[in-house]
């Protein structure tokens, strides 16, 4: 009555498939009725020790242990069923071992029982070992299946059937059980054949395999599974098939890919301030990732640089933007999706399920919401596509559209901050340079920041008494709207400036007075603990000068500003004359001067800020050489010659704001201007205007000719009374206007009043006013001159074009 056994050396016992209770392989013994042993096996043997003539015949329970808590005597045990009891082996020792009770039925019909023995150990590894298969063939929520050599379906656990609609895929190849499928692993073969015929080859199995495909128990959904495959062997290393685990990781799987596209976008999408990029960045992240298509529908105001009124319905017209190279103007259906998103501020759905696209085509359209206003709305859309959207879906479009909505509202803001300091820059800087006949003008204005077009360089031409022309050129520390604002509130101090007929020493000093006391001001309030942004002003650089056409000379004086170019109208050569170099203005220090140079006719001049020549990787005496080249060719136009100044200069962009004012000079001939000296005496009034009106007459100006006796008569008798000695001296210009200039060695300047009834003087400059255009005084190293202008009736010019000089 021996059971068989096997032999251990040729099936190891983790080997075997089978229980360790199983009678082919347990120790097993026979026992009757009374509990005596009638049968004993050799596994018994090994087991407990005792061979079988040690034990045949002998009660049962003397090999109990008999211990306090020890389980029921053998041969107490009532019926059949498994037991674990604690046994006394040959030696001595105890052993636990599982038991199972077994009917036999003898040929006497005499009761007995087979008893099947095993290690309580072994067995209790191997009762969990089958628990757990039972789990993963019943309860598990991974999918299983094992695939043969031939890569078919031989088995699938429940799971996995009902995962695939309970459908019989016995006989199947992966591929087959999924329709339309492919691997998402990058580096992978492109099949999931190809990937388990990999791991039956090599043997090395393949862990976390994203594959997508559709289940035919929702064949209209993608999903996404994360799919292992080892290869299962026999003992001898022999490969059997290949297992395969797959969970269905669709939502998480969507999840990561949603956050993934938002970190794209939050790195890719508004790198700029322009509305139609910001667009074509969104569709890059989001097409074909996310949807289909999209397309972006801003309001035309929004545009232009205005924000909607926050809570009012969005009204008027839509402008598509990113579509193309130019945004275009678009008109919505009253009842479409989009113009429902921007009457209710919310989310429009149009599923393909519900028939209302053609072709199941599906579109979401989201407002751009930015601070309670409506921007304009964005439409994605999914071709062929029946299923609806999902929360997820819906997420991360808000969310897209969120960040878009941010990015748009600050590229409007920028706009409309753009558009007001291109007007502030325009209303700062000339225009339109006044048409003088003291010189020929062009000029260059290079911001730094070319996209908002503004900056603190500045130029400009001021025309002064005595056909004299004021040049200024300045570079404010910086760029951007701040530099652009200092820049044309120190425009307007040199203006003012200089309509005082300040030399150009005396100007610096007093702009540099004004900005210094700013400064002052500031530091005053930062003592009180108000913080106040450091005044752009100080270390600003200027250069002023004035060019008499009459005398031919130019009086200069500087700033910390770079030297100006001049070129002789003879040899064209090119120098930079050496002028004192005054202090950067507001920082104190030594004082400035002027200096003067004698230009003959036709003299050019190149005023230009540091921009021009200096540069982060331009050297600045290879750069003034460049100048003088471009110079020298000084008769071409103008405006030629700025344009390759520029070109040569600044090739690329520029990293500081530059400016070039380019002068060409001219003088007045001696049948334009007439002077006398006179004595101070008052008979010199009489002589001064019979000289007056015979000059004025031979210039064709009889019109004039008794206003001018008026000015002469008034203005040399006010210097021969108040002039404290010396000689008078009179001067009448023919140009635009007709000037009386009368000049003495004294320094009272005269005031404007209105004489009463009973006043014998005081009169007389309230007449000149009142007659002539503009007059004014201005003072010299010997005194001063006090002018007047007056309109020139009108001409017939060259051109036969009928103007009336300024």
């Amino acid at each position: 009555m021996d059971a068989p056994d096997r032999d251990p050396a040729r099936y190891g016992r983790d080997e075997d498939p089978r229980g360790p209770l199983d009678v082919s392989r347990a120790a097993t013994a026979v026992i009757d009725a009374g509990g005596t042993v009638l049968g004993w096996s050799t596994a018994a043997e090994d087991l407990l020790g005792y061979s079988p003539a040690e034990v045949l015949g002998h009660p049962v329970a003397r090999y109990v242990a008999q211990e306090a808590g020890a389980p029921v005597p053998l041969d107490a045990l009532p019926g059949p069923g498994r037991r674990t009891a604690v046994l006394r082996h040959r030696d001595g020792h105890t052993v636990r071992v599982s038991l199972a009770v077994l009917p036999l039925h003898t040929e006497d019909a005499s009761p007995a029982r087979l008893l099947a023995m095993a290690d309580a150990d072994e067995s209790e590894q191997w009762e969990a070992l089958q628990s757990m298969l039972r789990g993963l063939v019943t309860q598990s929520p991974v999918g299983l299946a094992i695939y043969d050599t031939a890569l078919k379906v031989v088995w699938t656990n429940q799971a996995l059937c009902e995962e695939m609609g309970n459908s019989q895929y016995v006989g199947r190849g992966p591929d087959e059980m999924v329709g339309d499928g492919h691997v998402l692993t990058p580096d992978s073969p492109p099949t999931l054949t190809e990937t388990l015929r990999r791991v039956l080859e090599n043997g090395q199995p393949v862990i976390d395999l994203h594959y997508r495909g559709r289940a035919p128990v929702d064949p209209d959904r993608e999903r996404v599974w994360s799919c292992s495959y080892y290869r299962l062997q026999d003992a001898a290393g022999t490969p059997l098939g290949v297992c395969e685990e797959s969970v269905d990781i669709t939502e998480r799987y969507l999840a990561q890919q949603r956050l993934d596209l938002l970190v794209r976008a939050g790195g890719s999408v508004g790198v700029s301030l322009d509305m139609a990029r910001t667009a074509r960045e969104l569709a890059a992240v989001a097409v074909p990732s996310f949807a289909d298509d999209l397309v972006v529908d801003l309001l035309a105001e929004v545009l232009e640089g205005d924000r909607p009124t926050p809570g009012a319905t969005p009204h008027g017209p839509l402008v598509r933007v990113g579509a193309g190279e130019e945004p275009q103007r678009i008109a919505l259906l009253p009842d479409g999706p989009q113009a429902r998103a921007l009457t209710t501020g919310l989310p429009v759905r149009e599923d393909g399920s519900a028939g209302a696209a053609a072709g199941g085509r599906a579109r979401l359209a989201v407002p751009l919401r930015a601070e309670a206003s409506v921007l304009g709305v964005v439409t994605f859309t999914w071709e062929h596509r029946t299923n609806a959207f999902d929360p997820g879906e819906l997420a991360v479009a808000e969310e897209l559209v969120a960040r878009v909505a941010v990015c748009v509202d600050n590229a409007r803001r920028y706009t409309r901050e753009h558009t007001a300091a291109l007007m502030l820059q325009r209303s700062l800087l000339p225009r339109i340079l006044p048409r003088l006949t003291a010189v020929e003008l062009a000029y260059r204005y290079l911001p730094a920041d070319s996209k908002a077009g503004v900056g603190g360089d500045w130029f400009d031409v001021i025309a002064l008494s005595g056909t004299r022309v004021g040049l200024v050129v300045g570079d404010v520390v910086g760029h951007g709207l701040r530099a652009a604002a200092t820049m044309g509130r120190l425009r307007t101090s040199v203006r003012a400036l200089a309509r005082l007929d300040l030399a150009p020493d005396e100007l610096l000093s007093r702009l540099d007075d004004l900005v210094a006391q700013a400064a002052n001001e500031r530091a005053a309030v930062l003592i009180d603990g108000e913080s106040v942004p450091d005044d752009e002003a100080l270390g600003v650089t200027c250069l002023y000068a004035v060019y008499d056409p009459v005398a031919g000379t130019c009086s200069m004086a500087r700033a910390g500003h770079p030297l100006p170019a001049v070129v002789d109208p003879a040899t064209g050569t090119v120098r930079f004359p050496d002028l004192p170099a005054g202090p950067p203005l507001g920082l104190g220090g030594l004082p400035f001067e002027s200096a003067e140079l004698q230009l003959p006719r036709g003299s050019l001049l190149a005023l230009f800020t540091d921009g021009l020549v200096r540069g982060r990787d331009r050297d600045v005496d290879v750069q003034l050489d460049a100048l003088r080249r471009v110079l020298a060719d000084h008769r071409r136009p103008l405006d030629e010659l700025c344009d390759e100044t520029v070109a040569t200069l600044l090739p690329r962009s520029v990293d500081d704001d530059a400016a070039l004012l380019l002068v060409r000079t001219h003088t007045l001939g001696s049948h334009q201007v007439a002077v006398w000296e006179l004595e101070s005496d008052p008979r010199s009034v009489g002589r001064a205007r019979a000289l007056a009106v015979r000059q004025v007459s031979e210039w064709g100006l009889d019109e004039l000719a008794f206003t001018t006796e008026l000015v002469v008569s008034e203005l040399v008798t006010n210097a021969v009374r108040y002039a404290a000695s010396g000689p008078v001296q009179l001067r009448l210009i023919r140009d635009q206007t007709l000037i009386c200039e009368v000049s003495d060695t004294g320094h009272t300047s005269p005031h404007l009043r209105r004489a009463s009834g009973d006043d014998e003087g005081g009169r007389g400059l309230f007449l000149i006013a009142q007659m002539t255009q503009q007059w004014g005084t201005r003072y010299t190293s010997s005194g001063k001159t006090i002018w007047a202008e007056q309109a020139l009736p009108f001409v017939k010019t060259p051109s036969a074009r009928r103007v009336r000089p300024r």
